[in-house]
């Protein structure tokens, strides 16, 4: 096993071990002095169909919690990028955002892990929930319908959903529903006259992301 690298001090791209291989991950730190002692682990979108940690979805969620002070970390699923390895439908994607974020909780000790994802990376992100300490949960346009959300459990920290409510991809009544079934319902932000990819709407997805999670930002960072 490779050694895990430090937390970097610039913002800039980085590589990490991970269990099919190193895996390759965009760092995306805040404004010095604006800190805050958490960290966002964002997944992309469905890599067979061309999501990757550049995806704009990805990117502006990105921005939107580093502009709040958290830092966020994209990070390309096995088989893309320069992340070894092969697409395992959803089960070694697991594994890869377990890998990130458990490399952030070694070398960001005490700091509030976010988990956020983009239609697939959302699902992802769920799923991987449930083995992590999470603090704040941010799903966009989840893929309900594409995926098996029956056995998806609603994490117990804040969730924030927000859903283009004309997206082509993913039915957004289908999104609706599932969530009127849940028991503990997350934020749910309805985005209309927008698509699966935001079009035209980026920046107002950055507002409803930073509107969202700003009562449960973590305390400034220290030293």
């Amino acid at each position: 096993m490779d050694a895990l690298p430090a937390f970097p001090t610039d913002s800039g791209p980085l590589l990490i071990p991970g269990p099919a291989g190193q895996l390759e991950l965009m760092v995306d730190l805040p404004e010095e002095g604006q800190e805050r002692a958490g960290v966002a682990v964002i997944c992309h979108p469905n890599p067979p169909e061309g999501g990757t940690l550049h995806n704009k979805v990805v990117t502006m969620a990105a921005r939107a919690v580093s502009e709040l002070g958290v830092a966020a970390v994209r990070f390309n699923f096995r088989g893309v990028g320069k992340s070894e390895g092969s697409w395992d439908e959803g089960r070694g994607e697991i594994l890869d955002l377990l890998a990130v974020a458990n490399w952030v909780r070694k070398v960001r000790p005490g700091d509030d892990l976010w988990l956020a994802g983009f239609s697939f990376g959302s699902w992802v992100a769920l799923q991987g929930a449930r083995q992590l300490p999470v603090t704040q949960m941010i799903s966009l346009a989840p893929p309900v319908g594409f995926r098996d959300f029956s056995g998806v459990q609603p994490p117990t920290c804040p969730w924030l959903v927000v859903m283009p409510d004309a997206d082509e991809v993913v039915d957004p009544r289908k999104v609706y529903d599932w969530i009127d079934t849940l028991e503990r319902k997350p934020t749910l932000v309805k985005m209309p006259d927008t698509s699966h990819f935001f079009h035209r709407r980026l920046m107002d997805l950055r507002g409803a992301i930073k509107n969202g999670v700003r009562k449960h930002l973590p305390p400034p960072r220290h030293g």
